[in-house]
């Protein structure tokens, strides 16, 4: 048995995908038989209860532009420093570089605990988006590089998410430890509940689950379905999800003159729901250059639907053109014609939507066993002295 933390700068409720990853984690090796203490900014005090594995929480503050997350410095929280020099670790996993990143390395220095890293998203990307400065945004990913250059061992979630940390100038060895997935079904409950509160009788659904963020090239989604309903293919388009751009999305949408098929559902806490989304969907339409190896695919997979994404992008890496998805340019005109071909030929869809379900989710006890066994080496290595050394040092 090992007792692991886990720390995250986002978790429960924000659903973003490093928190559902973050949580699958923790569940899933607590129903191992391991003891998991995930460490993270305090969101909501709602979800104190009912984990299968211990919280232990800092005082957060909401983040500038991007209102839903928090950050905060853990070692100013008197509570969360109690509750932590009773908290036992063998070892610590962290998921973000930035709040849970500094704290993860205090703790692991502070006790010579071995410390993971988890590389997950384009950081440069973000840097660049808020700052508006490639030479910010240079300095940001440096920055990154050398907390990574501090864990004993660094993950990437795919082999394209490793290229674009190596992209950063880190030069250290990669483990790939690829996103799991929970196998299960919707229920025709959820499907005709979907169905009916969306009002979608027999319509052919485009569906977009993730942030409402320019970022994830949405407006390639949404130029898409314009020139659908301009070639007369009957559709209904949902995208579910909150984020900094909401506004200008939806005043998009009245742009193009789709809001007659094209509505936003908003933030989707209920499982259940999002699963009879996923399930009623037709296709998942992600064409996102952003993301690495994103949840929101592996989830439509599971529910035997297939996604369309962009050749070539980090984020199809999974993606076997017409055998478990489908792939297009990065163009709303191809993007179109591929949805297009699609709704013609559900047949089609439904066979790669199956092959996708077969091909694509890797359940989370596997991805989990190889993790505690990569765990179990760097706790033997702590007891031989041979870890990193865990102080900041300047870039």
């Amino acid at each position: 048995m090992l007792r692991i933390g886990q720390f995250t700068d986002t978790f429960l409720p924000i659903v973003d995908g490093v928190g559902r990853v973050v949580y699958a984690y923790a569940e899933t090796l607590s129903r191992m038989g391991h003891q998991v203490t995930v460490v993270a900014p305090m969101y909501d005090t709602g979800y104190q209860g009912g984990f299968p594995f211990q919280m232990v929480e800092f005082k957060g503050i909401g983040v500038p532009f991007l209102k839903q997350y928090k950050i905060g410095e853990a070692v100013w929280d008197s509570h969360y420093r109690e509750r932590m020099r009773m908290t036992q670790m063998d070892l610590i996993h962290v998921h973000s570089p930035f709040t849970a990143g500094s704290e993860a390395l205090r703790i692991a220095a502070l006790r010579k605990l071995p410390l993971v890293g988890t590389f997950h998203s384009r950081y440069y990307d973000d840097f660049l988006k808020v700052t508006k400065s490639e030479t910010i945004a240079k300095a940001g990913t440096r920055l990154v590089v050398s907390f990574y250059n501090r864990c004993d061992e660094v993950w990437a979630v795919g082999k394209n998410t490793a290229e674009v940390l190596r992209g950063y100038g880190y030069e250290g060895e990669i483990q790939v430890m690829p996103n799991g997935a929970t196998m299960r079904n919707a229920s025709p409950g959820d499907v005709e509940e979907v169905t009916r509160r969306w009002n979608l009788g027999n319509s052919p659904v485009i569906l977009f689950v993730g942030q409402m963020d320019w970022k994830k090239n949405i407006l390639t989604v949404l130029e898409a379905c314009a020139e659908l309903k301009k070639k007369g293919k009957m559709f209904r388009l949902l995208l579910a999800g909150q984020g900094v751009d909401m506004h200008h999305i939806s005043r998009k949408i009245e742009e193009l003159n789709i809001q007659d098929r094209a509505e936003m559902l908003g933030h989707i806490t209920d499982a259940s729901l999002l699963d009879g989304l996923y399930a009623r969907a037709t296709v998942f339409a992600f064409p996102s250059m952003y993301d690495a190896a994103p949840m929101v695919v592996r989830e439509a997979a599971v529910m035997g639907t297939p996604a369309v994404m962009v050749r070539g992008s980090t984020a199809a890496e999974v993606i076997r053109d017409g055998e478990n998805g489908f792939l297009c340019e990065n163009d709303p005109a191809d993007l179109a014609r591929v949805i297009g071909e699609l709704i013609d030929d559900p047949e089609k869809c439904s066979r790669a939507g199956e092959r996708a379900r077969e091909t694509i989710p890797v359940p989370w006890d596997i991805v989990m066993e190889t993790a505690v066994a990569r765990y179990e080496r760097l706790v033997a290595l702590g007891k031989e002295g041979r870890l990193k050394d865990k102080r900041l040092r300047i870039v």
